[in-house]
C-alpha cells in the first residue's frame, strides 16, 4: 500500500527542492525526518511536514479504514518535485531597458510503502498479474542479426 501526500505551489524552484528530495529517497521515514532535520536548506521544514503528513495518512488509513499497517516499515518510496507555474518578472536594466527573470515554483509529492521482513517492498497493485515467462533480451537478438549479417557480407566478397 502507498501513502502519500502533496504540496503544491510551492515557492522554490523544483532543482533546489530535488537536492533535498534526493538526501531522503529509499530511506525508513525515521531517517529521512532526522535527515531533514539537520538539512540546511530552506525548503527542508517543508519536506519535513509533508512527510509527516504522508506518515499520518498511513496512522489514518491503519486505524480508521481497518488496513493492516506496520508503521515502524515504511519507508519513502517516491519523492518528486515537479515544475509548478512560472511567474515572469522584470527587472529593470540601464537605459531604460528591461530584463525578464522568471520565479519558479515546484509542486512536491512523497510516497510513502512498506517494506517487508527481509528488505523487500511489498507491492500491492490491483489488477497487475506476474509475469512468469522470460522475455528474450535485445542485446541477444541483436547480436545474432549483426553475426548473421557479417557472414552476409563476407560470403559476397
Amino acid at each position: 500500500m502507498e501513502f502519500r501526500a502533496q504540496a503544491r505551489f510551492m515557492r522554490v524552484s523544483p532543482q533546489k527542492a530535488r537536492l533535498v528530495l534526493d538526501l531522503i529517497k529509499g530511506r525508513r521515514v525515521e531517517d529521512a525526518l532526522n535527515t531533514l532535520a539537520f538539512t540546511k536548506k530552506r525548503v527542508a521544514p517543508t519536506i519535513e511536514k509533508l512527510v509527516r503528513s504522508a506518515l499520518e495518512n498511513a496512522n489514518y488509513l491503519s486505524a480508521e479504514k481497518g488496513l493492516d499497517v506496520d508503521v515502524d516499515s515504511l519507508y519513502v518510496k517516491r519523492a518528486v518535485a515537479g515544475d509548478g507555474p512560472r511567474m515572469k518578472r522584470i527587472r529593470p536594466a540601464p537605459m531604460g531597458r528591461a530584463f525578464r527573470y522568471v520565479r519558479r515554483i515546484a509542486h512536491i509529492e512523497i510516497a510513502l510503502a512498506e517494506r517487508g521482513k527481509n528488505g523487500e517492498a511489498v507491492a500491492q497493485v490491483v489488477g497487475a498479474e506476474p509475469s512468469t515467462a522470460k522475455v528474450p533480451a535485445k542485446k541477444a537478438v541483436a547480436r545474432k542479426k549483426s553475426a548473421a549479417k557479417k557472414k552476409a557480407v563476407g560470403a559476397k566478397k
